[in-house]
């Protein structure tokens, strides 16, 4: 793995900012956050559903190459854009996620609400797209030369079904050359994602004879059957300490209204700040399903296999933690420091959840501005207070690369 040289971040983030090319960087965001603006709206315009980023990762392509970055497309879809120091073998790695929640054909247009942005997807990631746009000019904007390379990264697959595939396959491309990674998710200034949540998400499928509403009445029911599940998977307590939740997210079966389902199916995330707590989530989740199904089999009186139930993965996000004394987060908050923003550190599950797996230095932070409504139709965005997201990640990636002289 690539280092970072420690020494007083506090004054080396002082120094950097009465450099002349860093002065200019900073005084270029002052002046264009507008243009960050339009970029962000441009990104969300394009819909980016799972699986599907292609379109939206072109256009962040081309804002890289009109930033003068070396620009490629991984074959796993991520949009690489580097920004060559003097050492190519020590890199910074920033990442926003292209991928949005919404499904094919949501109406993603963003509409202007007194100064607020509106549209599905405009902060989440939106925001963090447009800041990774921000920090790709500013850098060319500057005239600044790094000792690291800096990579930006527009990666496919956080969301969802997607099982963090950008990010994987960023971390395992530059492998012992990454010195840090950054990604850059939503809008928020107030906080430092430093411990990574784990989860693990399954899709449960019961299946059955089916048959006709009336003429087969009392056979098993396969959507009975997981309701029976679910209400006693729920009522089991989750713990606080270590921090747990889950949610029944997607359910489905069935033709019609008066026709009993053949197949029914319950797609459940679990999360944990724990592995093996994790671990007990899951056991519990399988040890629930199989008695509604059987309860169900037993209230019908039918045969003990009429009802079949099956349990598949569908992407499982290892947990993982900054350590306090990291010159990462020595480094974050020195900027933080510098530029009289109050953080505090936070647990999700993003994409540094893979870095800080592997006992990289990683963290999240978000690009500026503020939002709310994240994976609901009714997201939205507020530019104001944009340029200090953006100053934060300016000046991090310089103090974290280095500045030559």
């Amino acid at each position: 793995m690539a280092t970072i040289a420690t020494h007083s971040t506090e004054d080396s983030i002082e120094k950097i900012a009465q450099d002349p090319r860093c002065a200019r960087g900073l005084s270029w965001i002052d002046k264009s956050a507008a243009w960050v603006t339009d970029q962000q709206i441009r990104l969300t315009e394009i819909p980016a559903p799972e699986f599907d980023e292609a379109s939206r990762g072109e256009l962040l392509k081309n804002i890289f190459q009109s930033s003068g970055l070396k620009v490629r497309t991984d074959k796993t879809g991520n949009v690489i854009g580097e920004f060559a120091g003097a050492d190519p073998n020590s890199i910074i790695l920033f990442a926003a996620h292209l991928d949005t929640v919404f499904p094919a054909g949501t109406d993603v247009r963003v509409k202007r609400n007194s100064g607020r942005l509106e549209a599905p997807g405009i902060s989440d990631n939106g925001a963090g797209l447009a800041a990774l746009a921000g920090l790709a000019r500013v850098l060319s904007e500057s005239g600044v030369r790094t000792s690291k390379t800096i990579v930006l990264a527009g990666d496919v697959g956080e969301e969802g079904e997607g099982n963090l595939r950008g990010i994987r396959a960023l971390v395992e491309s530059y492998g012992s050359r990454l010195a840090a990674v950054i990604a850059v998710d939503g809008p928020s200034t107030d906080h430092i994602t430093t411990q990574a949540i784990a989860s693990r998400r399954f899709e449960v499928s019961v299946t059955g004879p089916g048959g006709h509403s009336w003429s087969d009445f009392g056979a098993p029911n396969p959507i009975t059957a997981l309701s029976r599940g679910i209400v006693r998977f729920s009522s089991i307590p989750v713990p606080d300490d270590p921090r747990s939740s889950y949610n029944f997210g997607v359910i489905e079966g069935g033709t019609s209204v008066n026709s009993i389902p053949a197949r029914a199916a319950v797609r459940i995330d679990l999360r944990s700040e724990d592995e093996s707590q994790l671990g007990r989530l899951e056991a519990t989740l399988r040890e629930t399903m199989q008695i509604g199904v059987k309860d169900e089999i037993s209230s019908t009186h039918s045969p003990v296999d009429s009802l079949q139930v099956s349990f598949r993965s569908l992407g499982s996000r290892p947990a993982g933690k900054l350590a306090e004394n990291s010159f990462l987060l020595a480094t974050i908050r020195s900027v933080d420091s510098f530029l009289g923003n109050r953080s505090h550190l936070e647990r999700s599950s993003t994409d540094a959840n893979i870095p800080l797996s592997l006992g990289l230095p990683g963290a999240a932070i978000g690009g500026g501005g503020k939002g709310g409504g994240s994976h609901t139709l009714a997201e939205w965005y507020d530019p104001e207070g944009r340029e200090l997201g953006l100053k934060r990640l300016f000046l991090a990636a310089l103090a974290l690369s280095g500045i030559q002289q």
